[in-house]
């Protein structure tokens, strides 16, 4: 029977990831990067009239183009992908990006308009070192959690406590909790906390640095203090596991070569081998004195 090699159908898998990788590449990265950055710089100067009267043309002729183009790029990643496009977050966040970005915006939905400068933000999710800051922020959440449920338990009984205290005399600053809690907010960011708001209370009510510079050192320093020691343990973990991936990669790629090493070395051993063995058995036999004289 006539064996006819039937046409094989088009690597399909294969093509996907040579795109991939080609949309993954650094040139590629770096274009979409000048686009945003690019982009930046038009929706800046759009909201200048004297631009607008310049060279509105351009500058909306430039706009089209770079969404043109960032619909390519999030459309290619989606083809390599397939469904694990939808997988990853920031997959997720640049196609919603350019989702708001192609809905018409009519007169209804002018409001769109305005979101189009969220274009920008895709820079955090073409660089991996402002990725990684706020992979950590999204990490550090749960504990940013804990300590934001703190705040607010300090601030209720401080609340409280203000409005007993001083809401006789200052009714603008403490006459409700609501308002209450809203000047010692204003007093833990430090803005105007002194002249403003403690030394006119402290006029009526002398000891009332026995509260508020406590309160102070509590709230502004040691639980701000505490966000801030989340974040950075979150940056810290990131990293850390960061570069124990980089070290499995390593050895992975370490084992891997040297499993082909010692399959290649035990090949030639083979090789060696047989050569041998071919050797021995094909050499001509050693003739003795009386058969070389005679010959």
């Amino acid at each position: 029977m006539d064996a006819t090699p039937q046409p094989t159908a088009p690597d399909h898998p294969s093509l996907r990831r040579r795109l991939g990788a080609w949309v993954d590449s650094g040139p590629v990265q770096k274009f979409v990067i000048g686009l945003i950055v690019l982009n930046a710089i038009t929706l800046g100067l759009e909201t200048s009239s004297a631009a607008m009267a310049t060279a509105g043309g351009v500058l909306r002729a430039l706009d089209v183009a770079i969404v043109v183009a960032f619909t390519v790029e999030v459309g290619l990643r989606l083809f390599a992908r397939g469904p694990r496009f939808f997988l990853d977050g920031w997959n997720l966040f640049d196609f919603a990006v350019v989702a708001i970005t192609l809905v018409p915006a009519s007169d209804n939905l002018s409001v769109l308009r305005t979101f189009r400068v969220l274009r920008v933000l895709r820079i955090i999710s073409v660089v991996p070192r402002l990725r990684a800051v706020v992979e950590a922020l999204i990490r550090s959440l749960p504990g940013l959690g804990a300590i934001a449920g703190l705040l607010i338990v300090l601030f209720y009984v401080a609340g409280v406590m203000t409005t007993k205290l001083y809401g006789a005399a200052f009714p603008e600053w403490f006459g409700s909790i609501g308002a209450s809690m809203y000047t010692l907010f204003q007093v833990m960011t430090l803005e105007s906390w002194s002249m403003g708001i403690v030394r006119p209370v402290m006029e009526a009510h002398p000891y009332a640095w026995i509260f508020f510079v406590p309160f102070i050192l509590v709230a502004s320093f040691t639980v701000l203090n505490l966000f801030l020691a989340i974040i950075v343990n979150s940056l810290q973990h990131l990293q850390q596991e960061e570069t124990e991936h980089a070290l499995e990669t390593a050895r992975e790629i370490a084992h891997d070569e040297a499993a082909a090493l010692s399959r290649d070395i035990a090949a030639l051993r083979r090789e060696i081998a047989d050569l041998r063995a071919g050797l021995g058995h094909g050499a001509p036999h050693d003739t003795g004195p009386a058969e070389r004289q005679g010959a």
